[in-house]
């Protein structure tokens, strides 16, 4: 089974003046999405979803990445980011996550940007025009709140009912004037340790 791809979408967003003060360095966010046939739809219940996350993960990862890289120049100056999937009304959630929850569609991106931190991600199911978000973390710190940022996007005919938008999301930069810190200084200031934050 290969990927029953319909449509790419490439969205840039560039921010130059945030809270009425230019920005000084915009932020760039780079969405690439892809609306695809759900290998699942119409087969009623599927107890194993294995072949196609073989099958179609791989598709997925190499094709949105490669849409990110172009985009930004290279990984190297992708400096957050995070996943995102839809399922259409006729899917489960299970479908949505199954394609991006695999190191087969996640490493693909993590190789190319260089990244240690876990992709941030939202599996959630909705009709076509939906709001589409895609949390994004600095791709090696997880604390480094400067870098929380949600990507918020919607396509006017996807997903169908039976359909998937499987969607990256990339920053270059971090918020314009952040000034909340990072979570390490609320460690510090609560005398908590990193490995164990609510000091449970």
């Amino acid at each position: 089974m290969t990927a029953e791809i319909r449509k790419t979408l490439l969205n840039v967003e560039t921010t130059l003046i945030e809270g009425g003060r230019a920005a000084p360095t915009p932020l760039k966010l780079i969405t690439a999405a892809a609306v695809l046939k759900n290998p699942w739809a119409g087969r009623g219940f599927v107890e194993d979803l294995k072949p196609e996350i073989h099958s179609v993960g791989p598709i997925l990862g190499e094709l949105l990445t490669r849409m990110i890289i172009d985009e930004a120049g290279s990984g190297d100056v992708v400096e957050a980011y995070g996943k995102a999937a839809v399922v259409g009304l006729n899917g489960e959630i299970e479908h949505a996550s199954a394609l991006i929850h695999t190191l087969r569609f996640g490493n693909h991106y993590r190789t190319a940007v260089g990244a240690k931190s876990y992709l941030a991600f939202t599996n959630t199911r909705g009709p076509a025009n939906c709001p589409i978000m895609i949390p994004l973390m600095d791709k090696n710190d997880e604390g480094r709140r400067s870098h929380y940022l949600t990507i918020q996007f919607a396509i006017p005919d996807a997903p169908a009912a039976d359909e998937i938008v499987v969607a990256l999301g990339a920053s270059i930069g971090g918020r314009p004037h952040h000034r909340i810190g990072d979570r390490y200084q609320d460690l510090k200031d609560l005398g908590h340790d990193v490995s164990n934050p609510a000091a449970v």
